[in-house]
């Protein structure tokens, strides 16, 4: 087990190159990855089981105990992000299958990633996780419903293929880990300890999968503006998430202070883009290229995640901003007292 645990930790931290690496090799030898093409629902099945095995009743009583962020968080993840790849779709002449990925991924939930670029800029990492498991559990209802409502123009949306397939590879899996983590209590220890390390590698399959069978596609002019578009949908998502949580400060200063605000921008930008290339896969098999947008954002979202959180922190170490700031301004420094200090002395 420790073995294991080294080598998730290895494989934490070097995360993007290794995707970057792993994307390299099956573009040059797809046959790497084809084996797997009919397996990656339950690649992502084990991903979201490792995820509910962490979880406990105190997660989902979270919710409960402050609801009006955890609802306003998600309604704007699934506000913005949807409608922002809708709006980057026509500002770039994307069509056809092409626009329907990049839809896709804005239409998934956040992702688990966000949860450690909250941590690394000292955000409210428990607001994040409660945002991230309220938008994954919605996510078999939310993805087919905006599905259908943002991307038909381009094709016909197998609606129920869509929602089976979340119900799949998302709720089941997530109420059979929180159900084992319930019942087996401290003893799932030993295999949580381990899942990162597994979830990663699940990961990585799909993304080789969806390189794998998008090797003649994935750089030509059809696809040629997806990386941009990618990354504008990604950057637009914090830009917009940070903006929509500074008005809710506004509005609920109490409950949207700084390290929630962090959270809510990481909530915002960052998608679960293995669900959308499992969803791509799967629901639009006979299109591979569906899922290329999702491989991209998996991509591109943890790079700019860590650069952004990295960046917030040195600003807030910079000029001495607290974690638990009220508005995440500069501390305003006392004047000192100078006749009081000579009448002192005198």
């Amino acid at each position: 087990m420790s073995q294991i645990q080294r080598f998730g930790s290895w494989l934490t931290k070097w995360f993007t190159l290794v995707v970057i690496v792993w994307a390299a090799v099956n573009y040059f030898a797809p046959q790497t990855s084809l084996w797997a093409k009919g397996f990656t629902n339950y690649f992502l099945s084990i991903v979201l089981f490792g995820m509910g095995m962490t979880l406990s009743l105190d997660d989902f009583k979270r919710i409960v105990k402050m609801p009006l962020m955890v609802i306003v968080g998600t309604v704007a993840h699934y506000l913005i992000m949807p409608l922002l790849a809708v709006l980057l779709c026509k500002v770039f002449h994307l069509d056809g299958m092409v626009a329907v990925g990049v839809i896709l991924v804005g239409c998934c939930p956040s992702g688990t990633s966000s949860n450690v670029m909250s941590f690394l800029s000292r955000g409210d990492v428990a607001l994040d996780v409660s945002i991230g498991l309220l938008s994954t559990l919605l996510a078999p209802l939310m993805v087919p419903l905006l599905m259908s409502g943002l991307a038909s123009q381009y094709v016909e949306i197998p609606v129920e293929k869509l929602f089976l397939t979340a119900l799949q590879v998302v709720l089941i899996p997530i109420v059979l880990g929180v159900t084992v983590h319930t019942l087996l209590g401290e003893r799932v220890s030993a295999v949580t300890t381990v899942m990162p390390a597994v979830s990663q590698v699940a990961i990585l399959l799909i993304i080789g999968v969806v390189v794998a069978v998008n090797n003649q596609k994935l750089f030509t002019a059809e696809t040629a503006m997806i990386l941009p578009v990618v990354m504008l949908h990604n950057l637009s998502g914090y830009g917009l998430g940070w903006l929509f949580s500074r008005l809710m400060f506004r509005i609920y200063p109490k409950g949207f202070r700084y390290a929630q605000q962090k959270a809510i921008t990481f909530e915002v930008g960052m998608q679960d883009s293995a669900l959308g290339a499992t969803l791509a896969l799967q629901a639009f098999a006979a299109n591979p290229v569906v899922a290329i947008p999702s491989t991209f954002f998996s991509v591109w979202h943890n790079i700019s995640g860590s650069v952004l959180a990295s960046l917030w922190r040195g600003h807030d170490d910079k000029y001495g901003i607290p974690a638990d700031s009220h508005d995440g301004r500069r501390p305003v420094a006392r004047p000192i007292e100078v006749g009081a200090g000579a009448q002192a002395e005198a």
